[in-house]
C-alpha cells in the first residue's frame, strides 16, 4: 500500500509500505495492504511505519522527527485526519 504523511508545512513522507498503526480517538489501530476505505480522525500520539521490503525510502532524506528502528518508521503527531481508499492512505497531521 501507498502511505503519504502531509503537515501544514510539507509533506514530510511518501512511499510504499506493507502496514501502517495510527492513534485514532477510539484507540490505536493499524492498516494493512487492501484495507476497506475509511476515514478517521486521529488524536496525539505516534504513527507507527512498516516500511516494504522493497521500499526505497532514503532515511537520511526525513526530518528529524521520524525515528527509525530496522524497517519501521515512527513519526509522532498531535492530531489530524487519515483516509484510506484504493490501497492509498493519506495522513493529514498537525
Amino acid at each position: 500500500m501507498y502511505l503519504e504523511i502531509v503537515t501544514p508545512e510539507a509533506v514530510v513522507f511518501q512511499a510504499e509500505i506493507d502496514a501502517v498503526k495510527v492513534p485514532g480517538i477510539e484507540g490505536e489501530f493499524q492498516m494493512l495492504n487492501n484495507h476497506a476505505p475509511i476515514v478517521s480522525t486521529l488524536t496525539e500520539g505516534t504513527v507507527k511505519i512498516n516500511l516494504a521490503a522493497s521500499s526505497t525510502v532514503v532515511t537520511s532524506e526525513l526530518s528529524s522527527d521520524f525515528k527509525q528502528e530496522g524497517k519501521e518508521l515512527f513519526y509522532p503527531i498531535k492530531g489530524g485526519v487519515l483516509e484510506m481508499k484504493d490501497n492509498k492512505a493519506i495522513i493529514l497531521a498537525d
